[in-house]
C-alpha cells in the first residue's frame, strides 16, 4: 500500500512540474502529462502495474463520464444533418481507408478492423476539453463537432460491445451484441425521461446529495457492465450522457469536475507510460503511414464532408483541425484487443503511440488554428466551391438599420427584440441550415462569415446605425470593429466575449459595447436595446459601469465568468 501511495505521488509530482514548464512556456499542458509519463517509464520511478493500470482504467471511465455529461442534445439543434448524415458517413469512409491501410501494412483481416476503428474515431475526450478551456462549446464548429463525435462514440460503443464479445466473425454473436446494447439504451432513454428527473429533483436540494447521486449512477454502470464482461468505459459514458440532458446538468458538471481534473492528469500520465520504447524501431513504417492518415488525410475528408454540406471554409477547417486524432476509445479497444489475443504487442504499441503523439498535438492545433487557417486561406478558397448553392434573402428595397451577426441562441432574443422594436434588419450567419430556415420564412439574412473581408465589404457598413456580433471570435470582432468605425464613426457597434481580458480589448478597440453572456443574458441584452434605442446615451453609461465592472474583475482574477448554482 506505501508503494502504491509513493509512486501516486511522484506521478503527480513530475506531472505537476512539467505543467509548470509548460506554463512557463505558454505551451499546452496534456502534452507534458504524456511527456511526464514517458519519463517515469524511462526512469523506472514509477512501474506500470496492475495498481496503476486499474487506476488508469476508472480514470478513462471518469473522464468519459464527464464527456458524457457535455454532451447535451439540444446543442445539436441547428447541426443536425451534419451530425447525423454526415457522422455516419464520415465514420464508414475513415473505417474503410484504415482497413485498407491495415490489409496494405500487411495486418490480419482482424487486425485491420482495428485499425479501421482507430482511425475511424476522433477524441471526445480531449476535443471537448480544450473547447470547454477555451469556452467555445456554444460556437457553431464546436456544435457540429460534438455533434459528429456523438454519432462517432456511438460507433465506438458499439464496436466494443460487438468486439468484446467476439471470438469468430458470427452473424449471430454481433446480432445478439447489438441487441443488448439496445436493450440497455432503451432502459436508460425511459429512465433519463421519467426516474432520473425525479430522484435529481429531491437530490439538488443540496450540493452534497447531488455529487453522491450522480457518482452512484455512473458507479452503477460501471458496475453493470463489469458483471457483464464489458468495457467500464461504455457504461461511464452511458451514465453521463444519461444524466446531460436534465436540468442539473450544469451544477453536476461543476461539481464532479474536479474528479474529470484528477482522473485526467492520470490517464494522460498513463497513456505516456503505456509506450513500449523497445519496439519502436520495428514499428515506423506503420506509424508514419497511420500519423500520415491522421493528421492529413482524415482533415481533408472532414472539411471536404463539410463542406459539401453547405458550410463555409472557415468552419469546415476548424471542425477538420479539431478531429484529427485518435479517440481514447483507441486504447480502449487496444487494451482490449490485446486481453482477447486479437492484437499483438507491435499493434498495441502503434495503436498507443499514435493516440499518444495525435492528441499530444491536438492541444498545439487548438493553440495555433487560427494563425493556420490564415496561412491556409486562399488554397482553402477551393472548398468554397464545393457548395455553389446560394443561400441569402435581400430584399432591394431594404434599409439596414441594424445588421445581426449571429442567430443562434443570444441572437435568437435579440433578434426578436430587434422585430418587436419595428427595426428594419439583416442577419447574417455562417450555419447554412439556420440562414435555409430564415429564407423559407422571407427574413433578410445573408449566408457568410464575419470574419471574412467580402462579406464585410457585401454589408455596405456606412449606411448602418447599429450592428450587433454575437460571434465570440476576438479577432472577428476586432476586424469588425475596425472595418465598421472607418467607414461609419457614428454607428454603434456591440460585440461578445467569453472572457474578461478580451472584453476590454474590445472596448480599447472602439466597441460600444460588449456582451459576455455568462455576466449578461440574452433576456438582459434585449432589455439593454429597447432602453439605448429610446436614448442612446444609455448605452454609453452602461458601456462606463460595464468597464468599471471588468477591471475589478480582472484585478480579482475573474478572467472567466463563474457559473452558479440554481439550488444551494
Amino acid at each position: 500500500m506505501a508503494d502504491i501511495i509513493i509512486e501516486l505521488a511522484i506521478l503527480f509530482i513530475t506531472a505537476t512540474l512539467l505543467a509548470y514548464v509548460s506554463k512557463l512556456f505558454k505551451q499546452p499542458i496534456i502534452p507534458a502529462y504524456i511527456l511526464a509519463g514517458i519519463i517515469l517509464v524511462l526512469t523506472g520511478l514509477v512501474k506500470t502495474n496492475s495498481v496503476v493500470n486499474t487506476i488508469s482504467t476508472l480514470g478513462i471511465a471518469f473522464l468519459l463520464f464527464i464527456v458524457g455529461l457535455e454532451l447535451e442534445f439540444k446543442r445539436l439543434k441547428d447541426v443536425g444533418l451534419i451530425s447525423t448524415a454526415g457522422g455516419f458517413l464520415l465514420c464508414l469512409i475513415l473505417f474503410g481507408i484504415g482497413m485498407l491501410a491495415g490489409n496494405l501494412l500487411g495486418f490480419a483481416a482482424l487486425q485491420s478492423v482495428y485499425i479501421g476503428l482507430v482511425i475511424a474515431f476522433s477524441s471526445t475526450m480531449v476535443v471537448i476539453k480544450l473547447l470547454s478551456d477555451r469556452s467555445e462549446l456554444d460556437t457553431l464548429h464546436a456544435r457540429i463537432i460534438i455533434g459528429i463525435l456523438l454519432m462517432q462514440d456511438l460507433f465506438a460503443i458499439i464496436a466494443l460491445f460487438v468486439l468484446s464479445s467476439l471470438q469468430s466473425f458470427s452473424f449471430n454473436v454481433v446480432l445478439k451484441s447489438l441487441g443488448g446494447l439496445a436493450v440497455i439504451l432503451f432502459v436508460l432513454i425511459i429512465a433519463s425521461k421519467f426516474i432520473l428527473p425525479l430522484i435529481f429533483k429531491y437530490a439538488a436540494r443540496t450540493e452534497e446529495l447531488l455529487f453522491t447521486s450522480a457518482i452512484a449512477i455512473c458507479l452503477a454502470l460501471i458496475g453493470l457492465f463489469e458483471y457483464m464482461g464489458l468495457s467500464i468505459a461504455i457504461g461511464a459514458f452511458l451514465a453521463g450522457v444519461a444524466l446531460a440532458n436534465l436540468e442539473y446538468n450544469i451544477e453536476i458538471i461543476s461539481l464532479v469536475k474536479p474528479l474529470s481534473d484528477f482522473f485526467a492528469v492520470i490517464f494522460f500520465v498513463s497513456l505516456g507510460m503505456m509506450l513500449n520504447v523497445k519496439i519502436l524501431s520495428s514499428i515506423v513504417i506503420p506509424i508514419i503511414v497511420l500519423l500520415i492518415l491522421t493528421l492529413f488525410l482524415k482533415p481533408f475528408l472532414i472539411m471536404l464532408l463539410t463542406s459539401f454540406f453547405g458550410y463555409k471554409k472557415r468552419p469546415s477547417f476548424l471542425i477538420s483541425m479539431s478531429l484529427a486524432q485518435a479517440s481514447e476509445f483507441s486504447l480502449i479497444l487496444a487494451v482490449l484487443g490485446l486481453s482477447l489475443g486479437h492484437l499483438t504487442e507491435e499493434i498495441f504499441s502503434i495503436i498507443t503511440l499514435l493516440a499518444m503523439v495525435t492528441m499530444g498535438l491536438t492541444a498545439y492545433l487548438f493553440q495555433y488554428e487560427q494563425w493556420i487557417y490564415k496561412l491556409l486561406s486562399k488554397p482553402l478558397n477551393i472548398f468554397e466551391k464545393v457548395s455553389k448553392e446560394e443561400l441569402e434573402y435581400i430584399p432591394r428595397k431594404i434599409k439596414k438599420d441594424v445588421i445581426l451577426a449571429g442567430y443562434h441562441r443570444l441572437g435568437y432574443n435579440i433578434f426578436n427584440t430587434l422585430r418587436n422594436l419595428k427595426k428594419s434588419f439583416l442577419v447574417v450567419d455562417y450555419n447554412p441550415e439556420v440562414v435555409k430556415s430564415l429564407v423559407s420564412k422571407k427574413i433578410p439574412c445573408i449566408y457568410g462569415d464575419i470574419g471574412d473581408v467580402e462579406i464585410l465589404n457585401r454589408l455596405d457598413l456606412k449606411d448602418v446605425k447599429m450592428i450587433i456580433s454575437t460571434v465570440p471570435d476576438r479577432q472577428d470582432n476586432l476586424l469588425l470593429i475596425k472595418k465598421t468605425k472607418d467607414v461609419n464613426k457614428e454607428a454603434v457597434v456591440i460585440v461578445t466575449s467569453m472572457n474578461v481580458d478580451d472584453a476590454l480589448d474590445l472596448y480599447n478597440a472602439g466597441a460600444d459595447y460588449v456582451i459576455l453572456p455568462h455576466f449578461l443574458g440574452g433576456e438582459r441584452v434585449s432589455i439593454l436595446l429597447e432602453e439605448s434605442s429610446k436614448d442612446i446615451k444609455k448605452l454609453l453609461e452602461y458601456k462606463l459601469s460595464h468597464i468599471k465592472e471588468l477591471k475589478k474583475r480582472r484585478i480579482l482574477g475573474h478572467k472567466h465568468p463563474k457559473k452558479r448554482h440554481r439550488h444551494k
